[in-house]
């Protein structure tokens, strides 16, 4: 029982999530676009260091080598002179440089390493940015061809309300007058019950009428 009832709550919890990133799909992609963008920003900042350590590791290890170049020239000289106190001490810094200089040339290869992987990355997520932004005005186009449709739809059913409206006022005015039923339904009613018989016979000069009328006002006026 409880099992079934918590796979119908995470069913439900899952298509409401659903129906949520449909509506703010456009706001989700934008929001996606900005997060990806800022970790590209971060990417090229790190890259920047590393080329500019890259640079000065560069700087040291060309020192280096000019330092051992001297040196060696200089012990030589030495050695040339007989002078082999001078030239043991140039040949002891000649080896301590020479051990820097290998240390610095291993740190500049794996900084170039680093620099072209991260190159890689960044041209990359550039490249995957760009697409996302085409996509986007892609989807803002359908979401707008989805609004319109939708307000098209809306459109469509009012029209059918109107046609419906109108078809219920056709239908009302369409009927007969009501009163004017009851009018024609009286005089039926009269004419059956020969009510109206002694008023007709009247008007056609057989006998005293039962009603007065307008003529016979009007006549006994002018009389006096």
């Amino acid at each position: 029982m409880f099992g079934t009832l918590r796979t119908l709550m995470v069913g439900a919890n899952a298509r409401a999530e659903e129906r949520v990133r449909d509506t703010y799909a456009i706001e989700l992609i934008e929001q996606k676009i900005r997060e990806a963008q800022a970790s590209l920003h971060a990417a090229k900042g790190t890259l920047a260091s590393l080329i500019q350590r890259q640079r000065a590791e560069t700087k040291q290890v060309q020192s280096v080598q000019t330092r051992i170049t001297d040196l060696t020239t200089r012990a030589k000289m030495a050695l040339k002179d007989g002078n082999d106190d001078m030239a043991a001490q140039a040949a002891d810094a000649i080896a301590s440089l020479e051990n820097e200089l290998e240390g610095r040339r291993q740190t500049v290869a794996r900084l170039d390493q680093r620099i072209s992987q991260l190159q890689h990355s960044v041209e990359v997520g550039h490249r995957r940015i760009v697409d996302l932004k085409q996509g986007l005005i892609s989807a803002k186009a359908v979401r707008h061809e989805q609004q319109i449709q939708s307000r098209l739809n809306t459109t469509i059913r009012s029209q059918s309300s109107v046609e419906e409206a109108e078809e219920l006022i056709a239908q009302v005015l369409g009927k007969e007058d009501p009163f004017e039923q009851s009018e024609i339904l009286t005089e039926i009613n009269r004419g059956l019950s020969h009510d109206t018989l002694a008023d007709r016979m009247a008007e056609n000069g057989y006998g005293a009428a039962n009603k007065t009328t307008g003529a016979d006002v009007l006549k006994r006026l002018k009389s006096k």
